[in-house]
């Protein structure tokens, strides 16, 4: 399984003001983060930037992005994705610890051990981290929320990690017919 050395960090979202500021949905574990990194590759060919002043605000950071300053330069950014090569980043320091970036290629278990498919993304819409996997026959894919009671077990060095399929509806909620 070939793994890229560059792991995403977060999406330039819309512009913050009228002097070049952005907004960054950031997938760091410490938001502010997301600065210390120094020059950040970019989804855009020939495209590199540099994050300064960088602050939290409610759920987005905002920051400054060297050579940007207007609000029409800053709004050509919206979209872009942000990767720092993985050389850059501490390497995790137990097995619990892992990058999402670890998890795409995985295989992944049912609780029986019968594979289901493989990790295709770990998308993140605001409600929590989710993790997606994509069935080899059909070509489907199914969401399954990324918490310790529907991902109890991840093996990144046995390549693949054990989903409990959630069963239940939340309280409160009819199943449908």
């Amino acid at each position: 399984m070939t793994k890229s050395n560059q792991i995403f960090l977060g999406q330039i979202g819309a512009a913050h003001g009228i002097k070049g500021q952005v907004r960054i949905a950031t997938h760091t574990q410490d938001p502010e983060a997301i600065g210390s990194y120094g020059p950040l590759d970019t989804d855009r060919p020939g495209l590199t930037v540099t994050l300064t002043k960088v602050r939290l605000q409610k759920n987005v950071v905002i920051a400054h992005i060297k050579g940007i300053s207007d609000r029409t330069a800053a709004e050509q950014l919206n979209g872009v994705s942000l990767f720092v090569d993985r050389s850059k980043l501490p390497e995790p320091e137990d097995e619990d610890d892992f990058y999402h970036a670890d998890l795409i290629g995985l295989d992944v278990r049912l609780d029986s051990g019968v594979v289901i498919g493989k990790v295709s993304a770990m998308p993140n819409f605001g409600a929590g981290d989710l993790i997606e996997v994509r069935d080899p026959q059909s070509g489907d894919t199914y969401l399954y929320p990324f918490t310790k009671a529907v991902v109890p077990h991840i093996d990144i060095a046995g390549g693949f990690l054990t989903i409990v399929v959630p069963t239940d509806a939340p309280e409160g909620e009819e199943e449908p017919d």
